[in-house]
């Protein structure tokens, strides 16, 4: 696969306040193209917060800037796929995943038949995330598992610059976590910027490249074996993060 273009994600000085309070304070870090970059810490530490200021969904101070690998700012607008934490749909709802997949990722109306080409691009792409077969299944029916796949799936079509991840496990169940586990290794040889929020430690030991430990102010940032030997992460994590946060 041909480079994304924009080889580092670069977060300088990144501040976000709330009735003049700091929700997040001064970050600044890098992240790069086909790595895992993630970010831990209490509940509350600002981490949702600092991804929807990336996202542009909330007003902050500092700025986000996409470099190419020559480290000067892209001159494109970088495309993004996000997954939330959780998708709250209607379990009565008649809409299918195909219908979910065709609203988010095409230009197609969903209330027209869907073209049998369409469905087949869609289907090819959703057999990479083990998906293809839930796209008749109402979308209020899903597991957890099936869901997060899912989502998965629609923030990859078309193919993203940067993936956004927040706590994509939250709330699957140990089968389901391993297969988005396993998609998430995958994902990491397509040349993108990931960014994950995640309370399993252990699999942030195991697989992130980068890790972010974040409590409104960046505490410690580097690889999995410096962060998670660093003061600050005994001083947030006395378990030793031996455990699910």
């Amino acid at each position: 696969m041909s480079t994304c273009g924009l080889h580092c994600l670069k977060i300088n000085h990144i501040t976000v306040r709330v009735g003049g309070q700091p929700l997040v304070e001064d970050v600044s870090l890098h992240a790069h193209c086909g790595e895992i970059t993630a970010f831990i810490g209490r509940n509350g530490a600002g981490k949702s917060t600092l991804f929807k200021a990336i996202l542009g969904e909330l007003s902050h101070e500092g700025e986000v800037v996409f470099s190419g690998h020559d480290g000067i700012p892209a001159k494109k607008k970088p495309r993004i796929g996000y997954v939330p934490q959780s998708l709250n749909i209607d379990p009565g709802t008649p809409a299918t995943v195909l219908d979910l997949a065709v609203t988010y990722t095409s230009r197609w109306p969903a209330f027209l038949p869907i073209p049998r080409r369409l469905r087949r691009e869609i289907e090819a792409h959703f057999a990479k995330f083990n998906a293809a077969g839930l796209l008749d299944k109402p979308a209020g029916r899903l597991s957890g598992g099936e869901l997060q796949r899912v989502l998965l799936a629609i923030a990859t079509r078309p193919h993203p610059d940067m993936l956004i991840l927040d706590e994509p496990v939250s709330g699957v169940d140990e089968s389901g976590l391993q297969q988005v586990y396993a998609l998430l290794e995958q994902l990491r040889l397509e040349d993108m910027v990931i960014l994950l929020i995640s309370h399993d430690l252990q699999y942030v030991r195991r697989h992130a490249d980068r890790v972010v430990l974040l409590d409104r102010k960046v505490l410690a940032k580097g690889s999995p074996a410096d962060v998670f030997a660093s003061e600050a992460f005994r001083t947030a994590f006395p378990m030793g993060g031996d455990r699910h946060e």
